[in-house]
């Protein structure tokens, strides 16, 4: 347990500039798309320049999502409609890299920090989580809906660090780099936006490392957000009957 009592900036020193050929290799970044087409392009554009490799997880799109990634020359997988949960899992399943990077297809994360995750796991961890509240965030403040959310997640985290004796910020966050034999011994279950928190419970509970490094998430770039705020007690519901079984 070691590794998870850290605050998770602690101890990693990221290097500018573009990730090693060797890394690079080494990582697959996996993006869960619905109906994005209007975005993954330009975020296909953005990651090609890092050299890792590279898929999407459609969930049966409408707007043609799974075929423009096709014609970008991806390797598109459709999971089986059940959420962002199958979607990783699918993801993972399908991934030929030692070291997973999960991001989400609208252009709230910045290609430029998955150095920093992939470092993080070169230096010991087992799951990296790229932080809004040590970054910053475009959508976490202004409205009331954003407010339930932000202060939803920090009491989730909150009673995280009591329990286990961490100091984590945001176990939400969807930007995250894990080891793919770490992914796959959790047994992840549930299907939809609860499997970030669950994925977090997990790891915790068997004693994986798990570290935090900023970054900022930006405002969607268009279309509209597949989470509405209505659905949070499912967080909270997911939330203890992982944490108690």
């Amino acid at each position: 347990m070691d590794g998870s009592r850290r605050d998770g900036v602690s101890g990693i020193q990221v290097h500018t500039g573009q990730m090693t050929a060797m890394n690079a290799s080494r990582v697959t970044i996996i993006i869960p798309a619905k109906n994005e087409a209007s975005n993954i392009g330009p975020l296909i554009e953005r990651l090609r320049g890092l050299g890792c490799g590279m898929l999407v997880v459609d969930g049966n799109s409408t707007d043609g999502t799974a075929e423009k990634c096709s014609a970008l020359g991806l390797s598109v997988f459709r999971d089986h409609g059940r959420g962002k949960g199958d979607a990783l899992r699918v993801g993972a399943a399908n991934a030929p890299g030692e070291v997973l990077v999960f991001m989400d297809a609208d252009l709230s994360h910045d290609p430029a920090d998955i150095e920093k995750l992939v470092t993080g796991i070169e230096q010991g961890a087992d799951l990296v989580i790229g932080s809004r509240m040590k970054g910053g965030s475009d959508e976490l403040h202004g409205t009331l809906d954003n407010f339930i959310r932000n202060t939803g997640s920090n009491l989730l985290c909150l009673i995280l660090n009591y329990r286990f004796g961490v100091m984590l910020t945001d176990i939400e966050n969807g930007f995250r780099a894990i080891r793919k034999d770490v992914f796959l011994d959790l047994g992840l279950s549930e299907d939809g936006f609860t499997v970030e928190q669950e994925m977090v419970i997990r790891a915790l509970k068997k004693g994986r490392r798990i570290v935090e490094v900023p970054s900022h998430e930006f405002e969607r770039s268009s279309g509209k957000s597949k989470l509405p705020t209505r659905e949070g007690w499912k967080f909270l519901y997911y939330f203890f009957k992982d944490l108690v079984f």
